[in-house]
């Protein structure tokens, strides 16, 4: 994939306007906004909503929340993680949990990095200023599967 570009997985529209907002603002990216566990397994495998898709047009990272409707964060993790296509994807956890149990649960499942979405607006939008300009410039990302 030529083009760099960041899938968020949000389901609070609070939360995903600050995020847009802060990447924008730093022209960082394209972002393709999901706001369910199911709906962003369909985007990252081309199937529902998504069939038309090129499955092969893989993010260059996913913002993943953990509390979503539908599928939770952790159970996408688990299924991109067992798919060969997108074992290697790089995923970020973006989330408000304080839970220690989520903090391992992400970790063993194999995020990639693990971030609590700070409470105060300059804060967040500068916490997602930086994850993009490390994941999106700096971070020198895996390949991932390069076919069906």
């Amino acid at each position: 994939m030529s083009e760099k570009m960041i899938l968020l997985v949000e389901d609070n529209p609070d939360d995903e306007k600050l995020t847009l907002r802060a990447l924008t603002r730093n022209n960082l990216t394209k972002v393709d906004v999901v706001r369910d566990g199911v709906e962003a397994l369909d985007y990252l495998f081309a199937t529902g909503a998504y069939a038309g898709r090129d499955v092969n047009a893989l993010p260059t990272v996913v913002l993943l929340d953990l509390k979503l409707p539908k599928l939770d964060g952790l159970g996408v993790l688990r299924r991109l993680r067992a798919d060969e296509r997108t074992k290697r994807l790089s995923v970020v956890v973006l989330t408000s949990s304080k839970e220690e149990q989520d903090l391992m649960n992400s970790y063993n499942l194999g995020a990639n990095s693990y971030i609590r979405k700070p409470v105060d607006f300059t804060q967040f939008i500068e916490a997602v200023r930086q994850l993009g300009v490390y994941w999106l410039e700096l971070n020198e990302p895996a390949p991932v599967f390069c076919g069906v």
